[in-house]
């Protein structure tokens, strides 16, 4: 049994048996290759949190008319990465074994790795929908394979061929794209084709994972890694809409980077995709 965490995410302060969602931190940035940082995510998005509300006008949908218990951040090796992505898979196989929904915050994107097995030995044919600026898909940065940088890669090594589906990227090594041409569907800049995608996947288990640099730097500059010419938060918003009716089976949100903004904002911008993410699912 779990205890419920002392600081909860607005909304989700509910009892461990009686909800279907449980959110978590992985405060974990050991592998970012440009401005660190993304560690501090999930308790800066819990303490802002009480700066929006738990009613969303945009679904009219109340945070309080669902079940979702906040179980904390996880105490990771930040001096070995495999041994934290090996502390994030096995929290994830304890949720998912009692019939649950993870939702995790990161966290630098490695660690969507980690939730990700938990998750693919449970669901066999497990496909991925990714909105991210970046494609991930390297074999190794600077010759280490687990990345930030080379997430994507390692799911695709899990899953293997059109089961990963990205949108919104807009960066990347050349390579990575004309690697990514024979393994994975990409759209670049948007998300113009989601609503085939989820057509084709609408019977099919979905892991869904949010870099939130997939934003626009003008919404959200609290990022490691910035890209101009990313999306509005309503079009990101109208894709998440777009995919909550698939079985989504899992999902995190991660990349945001509280120090680099300030004003605030981005993490505000956070913690509201997070409640709209919430609700949909």
């Amino acid at each position: 049994m779990l205890n419920r965490n002392i600081e909860t995410f607005i909304g989700c302060d509910n009892e461990y048996e009686e909800s279907k969602i449980v959110i978590f931190g992985a405060p974990f940035d050991s592998t970012t290759s440009f401005r660190p940082g993304t560690r501090f995510a999930s308790k800066a998005m819990r303490g802002e949190s009480f700066g929006i509300e738990t009613y969303s006008p945009y679904q009219d949908k109340d945070l309080e008319d669902i079940a979702v218990f906040d179980g904390g951040d996880l105490e990771l090796s930040f001096g070995n990465t495999a041994r934290a992505l090996g502390q994030i898979e096995d929290f994830t196989t304890q949720i998912l074994e009692d019939g649950k929904i993870p939702c995790m915050i990161g966290g630098e994107h490695l660690v969507t790795l980690g939730a990700m097995r938990a998750v693919a030995k449970k669901h066999p044919d497990l496909h991925v929908i990714q909105f991210d600026a970046h494609a991930d898909l390297r074999e190794d940065y600077l010759g280490e394979t687990l990345s930030h940088a080379t997430v994507i890669h390692r799911v695709w090594d899990l899953l293997g061929d059109d089961k990963i589906f990205q949108f919104g990227i807009r960066s990347g090594d050349r390579s990575e794209f004309q690697w990514g041409k024979d393994h994975v569907f990409t759209n670049k800049f948007n998300f113009d084709g989601l609503e085939e995608i989820v057509e084709k996947l609408k019977d099919k288990p979905v892991y869904l994972t949010i870099d939130l640099d997939v934003l626009d730097p003008s919404v959200f500059p609290g990022t490691g890694t910035p890209e101009a010419g990313g999306v509005s938060f309503m079009e990101l918003l109208n894709a998440m809409l777009a995919v909550s009716g698939l079985n989504i089976v899992a999902c995190d949100v991660n990349e945001l980077s509280p120090i680099y903004d300030q004003s605030g904002v981005s993490t505000a911008v956070a913690c509201k995709v997070l409640r709209e993410l919430l609700l949909a699912i």
